[in-house]
């Protein structure tokens, strides 16, 4: 059976003899264990999807001007949809366009016969205005079948890929006999590993008569109840129904209160109102809903999308396969809490309730967190010493990450005391005044803080990160959303319980929320209508992953932590082991420890020099030498692979410069920005350092590991930034903060511009600007 299938293949398409292999593999293949019958109940699940339909709405595949093929368009949806199928799955292709493309093609013939009628009978040479006349799109559809299949044909051939066309009508799914040849027609063609194109024959269709249903049954009304009808038939895993709309809202897209339906319920139907239909096709998103919902029912998963949005069309169908947050998801299952846009507003409305607190409410909650921290020690090391079980029969988890996952109960003590840090200052920090300003007489201005809003913190294994953003985001009256790593799930859970106990200590428990859904973190980078920052904990790919993955949203972090210490020529070498072994050896794994050495030339061959090597032989580090530095041994380390390398590990990279010149340059060419040092006695070359280096923190005479939060007062910190706007360096509270004005008048004060865009007054003449604040003082 298998060669005879073979066989089919090498009549339909010319294809090279690697490619046959290829296919008979896909013929074999089990891509899916999934027994037909109950639909995927997450998306995350969609990529296990074999056999799929792809239905393209009119208004995807016709142009604007509803006459001709939108070709670019479809050219891309042909390309994911063939790469789809030389994966080993089953497609099928549910299509409009045929009325569209045989009415660019009639009008084209009427234009053209009228023009030769014009220029043979117009003797007196005055030309008539052409006129097309209104086209019968049965007509259409009977001039247009061949040339869109043949430009489908035409586009798979590309890929390597061959096509089927198979006209149906209603009586084709009514009658059994017609129905089973149609479902044995197609079994055929997808073993053979051909695509079926499948359009309503609409040369012939009656128009749809009202509510046709029969019970348990769609009728065939359009290609919406036609790919919904043949999905089920073909037991078809997923179903992807794209059209002109990202998917389903509440109520039409556009209107004031429209909300965007990420995962639809049948349950739901009630709470949704529809709109018009498209621009082009006879169904609407009552009909896709209808459609979908039946599909649903019989055991084929359903994603409603845009298919025109030039953005993301070429990659859409892609996307719905690989379970990202595209479109509208129909599920019968419906999860027991809340989603995480529901969470978000959540927050918000209860954050701005934490902001509207008095300061001491806001610290009284952050000290009973502390103290539930201590109180509670037993039952957060018991969850602790779970997650670190789990790590190590892993066997995943580097030494670095199990250091950071792992709590004790001198890290509990120091959380508890830094949170009683955070405390204090929560009590000054949120509506104080920053500018205050008389602009006219009656007419006074003010810049206050503020909290910036929804803040989402990712992080990986490090769980005590949890209670100190939660304190911090209190502190400032922001919400927040946590979505914390896999490893620490029994930790964080525990933590999180504790952060809700003390919320509820003033009413504000829904402030705080953790994702414990299965959203992958590029979704959550997305939310940016629900999100106002994004503050990632973790390895320098998490964040890298976060800044590329945000759209729209702020991210606060650093990507790298290559800091550098530079050893001057006139350096204390006490100074220089003390600080070199602490930058380096005390957390080699924190984004604060030394990376990069960097020695002047006249050092080397010191006793400065040896005994610093020394040192770091003790202390079992490991030496990469940069090129530089290798050119000076007969006999080097191993050559480091890069001078941008963030080691995190008892691991550096060294090299020699001629001075502290050529150290900035040499940090602001391979350095990322977050905490450098100099170690020197001389007062001006430390001084030039300070001034010419462009990083977060820099250091003269100290460890780089002082770039933390909580060593520099904050109490704790939520990250460590090199962004150049905003907070940077170690953020504490007040890098979770943001201003507004207020203007207080009394209401006689008017303002005009004149040309020169300087504001005047046309009651008062007082000058612009006066500033109050030394005279009434800040708040």
């Amino acid at each position: 059976m298998q060669n005879m299938l073979l066989q089919k293949l090498i009549l339909c398409s010319k294809l090279p003899p690697q490619r046959f292999r290829v296919l008979t593999r896909h013929l074999t293949q089990d891509y899916s264990n999934r027994v037909h019958g109950i639909s995927f109940s997450h998306r995350s699940e969609l990529h296990k999807a074999k056999r799929i339909v792809v239905k393209l709405g009119s208004a995807v595949v016709t142009r604007g001007d509803e006459c001709g093929l939108a070709l670019g368009r479809l050219a891309s949806i042909v390309e994911q949809v063939a790469m789809l199928q030389n994966q080993g799955r089953e497609m099928i292709i549910v299509t409009s366009g045929a009325v569209a493309f045989g009415k660019q093609r009639l009008r084209h013939e009427i234009l053209l016969s009228q023009s030769v009628r014009q220029a043979l009978h117009s003797g007196n040479g005055q030309h008539k205005e052409m006129s097309v006349p209104v086209l019968e799109a049965r007509a259409c559809a009977a001039a247009g079948q061949s040339g869109l299949m043949a430009l489908y044909e035409a586009m798979f051939t590309q890929y390597s890929t061959c096509t089927a066309q198979v006209l149906v009508t209603n009586l084709d799914f009514h009658d059994d006999e017609k129905r089973q040849n149609l479902n044995s027609t197609l079994q055929e063609l997808l073993r053979m590993n051909i695509v079926p194109i499948i359009n309503t024959n609409d040369a012939v269709v009656p128009p749809p008569e009202p509510n046709s249903d029969l019970q348990g049954v769609i009728s065939i009304k359009d290609n919406d109840s036609l790919a919904a009808r043949l999905a089920v038939e073909m037991k078809a895993d997923l179903l992807i129904a794209l059209s002109d709309v990202e998917g389903l809202y509440n109520s039409p897209p556009g209107t004031d209160d429209a909300k965007f339906i990420d995962i639809f319920y049948p349950g739901d139907q009630q709470s949704i109102t529809y709109g018009t239909k498209s621009r082009v096709g006879i169904g609407g998103m009552e009909a896709k809903v209808k459609a979908a919902l039946w599909a649903l029912q019989g055991g084929t998963s359903v994603v409603i999308a845009n298919g025109t949005n030039p953005k993301v069309t070429g990659h859409v169908i892609n996307d719905i396969v690989e379970g990202k947050k595209v479109g509208t998801f129909f599920s019968e299952i419906k999860p027991a809490g809340p989603s995480v846009e529901e969470q978000t507003e959540m927050a918000r409305r209860s954050g701005r309730i934490l902001a509207s607190l008095k300061p001491a409410q806001r610290g009284e909650i952050i000290c009973r967190l502390a103290e539930l921290l201590t109180e509670r020690k037993d039952e957060i090391l018991a969850a602790n010493k779970m997650d670190m079980e789990i790590a190590v029969s892993a066997g995943r988890l580097p030494s670095a990450m199990l250091k950071r996952l792992s709590l004790s109960l001198a890290k509990l003590n120091s959380l508890a005391v830094g949170l009683r840090q955070i405390a204090v200052a929560a009590q000054e920090i949120v509506g104080r005044v920053v500018r205050r300003t008389r602009v006219a007489h009656g007419l006074e201005l003010e810049q206050i803080t503020v909290p910036i809003g929804v803040l989402l913190v990712i992080f990986e294994a490090r769980p005590d990160c949890l209670p100190q953003v939660s304190a911090l985001a209190i502190a400032s009256g922001n919400a927040l959303l946590l979505k914390g790593g896999k490893e620490a799930a029994n930790t964080n859970c525990v933590l999180h319980q504790l952060t809700l106990e003390a919320l509820s200590l003033h009413g504000v428990r829904d402030a705080i929320q953790m994702v414990s859904t299965r959203e992958e973190v590029e979704d959550l980078c997305r939310l940016d209508k629900l999100i106002d920052l994004i503050i990632p904990r973790g390895s320098s790919q998490l964040v890298q992953d976060i800044q590329r993955a945000a759209k729209g949203i702020p991210v606060l972090g650093h990507s790298e932590g290559i800091c550098h210490v530079y050893v001057d020529a006139d350096a204390d070498v006490d100074k220089v082991i003390k600080i070199v072994r602490d930058s380096k050896c005390d957390y080699p794994a924190a984004c604060n420890a030394m990376e990069t050495l960097l020695i002047h030339r006249d050092i080397l061959r010191t006793p400065m020099f040896d005994q610093i090597i020394e040192m770091l032989r003790k202390e079992k580090v490991r030496i990469h030498s940069g090129p530089r530095f290798a050119s000076y041994l007969t006999f080097s380390p191993s050559e480091a692979r890069s001078l941008r390398t963030e080691y995190g590990d008892l691991e550096c990279c060294l090299e020699v410069v001629d001075g502290v010149q050529e150290a900035v340059e040499h940090i602001h060419k391979y350095g990322s920005s977050h905490t450098d040092v100099i170690i020197t006695e001389n007062k001006e070359t430390a001084e030039q350092f300070l001034k010419q280096l462009d990083s977060a923190c820099v250091f003269w005479n100290t460890s780089s590991r002082f770039a933390d939060g909580y060593r520099f007062g904050l109490g704790a910190e939520v990250g460590i930034s090199t962004a150049r706007i905003h907070a940077r360096g170690p953020v504490g509270i007040e890098g979770l903060l943001t201003t507004k004005w207020v203007l207080r008048g009394d209401g006689h004060t008017v303002a005009d511009f004149s040309e020169s865009g300087r504001m005047t007054y046309l009651h008062e003449n007082l000058p612009v600007e006066q500033d109050l604040t030394g005279q009434r003082g800040d708040i």
